[in-house]
């Protein structure tokens, strides 16, 4: 039986579909952060490549929520322009509540934080199907979710904790971390998939759309399981 409607001519490439199975993979529990070094011990620099690494390592390959919000931005419009400009406006938000948590302006409870981070993977991966371009309104949706997810950033930080006598850079150093694991995510993207497919006609229907629909998948699952069964 051949298939009809959206779905009539939904074939994926080679590349797509090996990708697909790394996404499902992602729907796994993400391990924790371990931070078995003594900070009182570390020169400021030591302490700068540890919360680099540290950040980093929250997006790669802990950040799985993070990870499929970054490649659920950049898949409907593949171009650099527009991905740096969500990129810029999702960094400006994360910063600002990152720091304002660690610094105990906000107190944002993880309970409402996780689900809420679920929810915007959702929310971007569903325009993404019903959309055929970047709406510029898009810029204040990325920003606002951008501001939840640096909540999400200061719940792992909090965890680990922050050295006394590098407090402001220990946090901007895995901040910075944080950014170079999101670059990694977009540069990946791009080798695998936009560099020769983002302006084929056939790359809303075997691209956007599937992956998508599995990253959304997830993302409601993840929303079901944070709200009820957290």
């Amino acid at each position: 039986m051949k298939p009809t409607g959206p779905l009539r001519g939904m074939r994926l490439p080679r590349r797509a579909l090996v990708a697909l199975p790394l996404l499902v993979l992602l729907a796994l529990p993400a391990a924790a952060h371990v931070l078995n070094t003594d900070l009182s011990k570390l020169s400021r620099t030591e302490i700068f490549w540890t919360y680099l690494q540290l950040g980093f390592t929250h997006i790669i390959p802990l950040g799985f929520d993070h990870i499929l919000f970054i490649i659920s931005l950049y898949i409907l419009e593949p171009r650099l322009k527009p991905v740096l400009m969500q990129a810029t406006a999702f960094t400006v938000a994360h910063s600002i509540t990152l720091g304002l948590a660690m610094y105990g302006f906000i107190q944002p409870p993880s309970s409402v934080i996780e689900p809420i981070i679920a929810l915007s993977i959702l929310f971007v991966a569903i325009e993404n199907i019903i959309t055929d371009k970047l709406n510029p309104w898009r810029l204040l949706i990325v920003f606002g979710f951008g501001l939840v997810h640096g909540m999400g950033f200061a719940s792992a930080l909090t965890g680990l904790g922050l050295p006394q006598k590098d407090y402001f850079g220990s946090l901007i150093s895995f901040n910075v971390g944080v950014e170079l694991g999101q670059v990694s995510v977009i540069l990946l993207c791009w080798a695998l998939v936009g560099r020769w497919a983002a302006n084929k006609s056939w790359y809303k229907q075997r691209v956007v759309v599937p992956v998508s629909v599995v990253i959304g998948l997830i993302a409601a699952y993840w929303t079901v399981e944070r709200v009820f069964f957290a």
